[in-house]
């Protein structure tokens, strides 16, 4: 591919850093946390940059770090597995109500989402007693879980088979979508929920204990890693795998769910998953890159091989996309997770007032108060510079207006 759209970092001591984010902001902290991982010895050729990067723990959100011989928990992060899933429904717009309350309604009575904690109450993010569907679906992870908490009993106290099938916080969403043809659309984007944040919370304290008894100096604490080879990089790698299904395997179960409560509130039949989508943007993967085998990590980077499908939402108030990936080898085959943040949650609330989230999230049925203000449209970089800055990494198939976002 002739035609490249990257900026070249060099890092003294390090490997280069490749960026995709021309007419995109990047903040100072965030080349500064790149040049931190590029530092690493173990990291394969160069860090890629994806145009929706932003300061995260330990490695930023929205990069992509091929390693060999070793792997780094903090550069896949605590949400195991987050990612997206999209179905196309044989539903159009003039199908829907002219009012979406009650289907916004039927949607967040589905689908356990957001969290309340409380002595003695239920948190009603979770399930309180999991329907059979779940139970059900749990027992296809229940042997594997088991196996891991025999080595690690720490992780077996945790909300597991209570988290399948439910939303979380934060940018967690389900929304209802129209396609440039007035196709419905349902997607929703969450992770591994409470078991994947304590096997990533955990995984990473472990191999910060490792790099302070083996007396390794690190650029960055959060960047202490598992060598090849060694006990506690085989138990990662196995439960980030078990993560990684975990968290796919919940997108299935809500997506069930919302089209359940889709078909209770709409009295024509309709088919759905005509395209389907499922795919992670916080994950491990072993592939191959320029001839060689490598671990490669995406935090906030969706896999975009040579037609591969992918997902990359705007915010509450911005268009979304399903993408087709160009399989540019620069990129190690990646592209974009999102938007990606301009403010952090604290700065959105002190900085957006609430006329303004109302005005960017007109036309949307949405929450439309200070709760959600963290996630307001103005919180994240504009999705068209961010795909303009990708147009050799994917090429756009749908483009999609949600009508309906649930928040956690």
């Amino acid at each position: 591919m002739t035609d490249t759209s990257f900026e070249l970092r060099q890092v003294e001591g390090g490997v280069p850093v490749k960026m995709w984010t021309r007419g995109v902001p990047v903040d100072d902290k965030a080349h500064d946390q790149l040049a931190r991982a590029a530092k690493m010895p173990f990291v394969f050729r160069h860090v890629a940059a994806m145009p929706d990067v932003h300061v995260g723990i330990g490695a930023t959100v929205g990069s992509v770090i091929p390693t060999k011989g070793a792997v780094i928990p903090a550069a896949v992060g605590v949400d195991i597995g987050c990612g997206m899933m999209a179905a196309r429904t044989s539903l159009m717009a003039h199908d829907l109500p002219d009012s979406l309350e009650a289907i916004r309604s039927a949607i967040e009575q589905a689908v356990p989402h957001g969290r309340s904690v409380g002595r003695g109450k239920r948190d009603h993010g979770s399930w309180g007693a999991p329907p059979p569907g779940v139970v059900e679906a749990w027992a296809t992870l229940a042997v594997r879980f088991e196996r891991l908490c025999e080595r690690h009993p720490r992780l077996k106290n945790t909300n597991n088979l209570t988290h399948l099938g439910t939303l979380g916080t934060g940018n967690h969403f389900i929304e209802l979508c129209l396609d440039e043809e007035a196709r419905v659309w349902v997607m929703l984007h969450s992770g591994s929920r409470g078991v994947g944040n304590a096997i990533g919370s955990f995984f990473i304290e472990l191999a910060k204990q490792d790099m302070r008894k083996w007396h390794i100096n690190l650029p960055d604490e959060d960047l202490a890693y598992f060598p090849e080879g060694t006990d506690h990089f085989d138990d990662y790698v196995e439960a980030v795998g078990w993560a990684q299904d975990f968290a796919a395997l919940n997108r299935r179960m809500m997506m069930g769910n919302v089209i359940a409560a889709l078909r209770g509130q709409i009295a024509k039949p309709f088919e759905a998953e005509l395209e389907a989508v499922n795919c992670h943007h916080n994950y491990v993967r072993r592939e191959n890159h320029f001839g060689e085998n490598v671990l490669v990590t995406r935090k906030g980077a969706v896999r975009a091989a040579k037609g591969v499908m992918g997902i990359i939402p705007g915010s509450m108030g911005a268009k979304s996309f399903i993408v087709r990936g160009l399989g540019n080898p620069e990129s190690f085959d990646s592209c974009s997770h999102g938007a990606g943040r301009v403010m952090s949650r604290t700065q959105a609330k002190k900085l957006v007032s609430l006329e303004e989230h109302v005005a960017d999230t007109a036309g949307v049925e949405c929450r439309k108060d200070e709760g959600v203000i963290d996630e307001t449209p103005r919180a994240y970089k504009p999705i068209e510079a961010v795909m303009a800055a990708q147009a050799d990494l994917v090429e756009i198939v749908h483009t999609l207006k949600q009508v309906v976002c649930v928040k956690g």
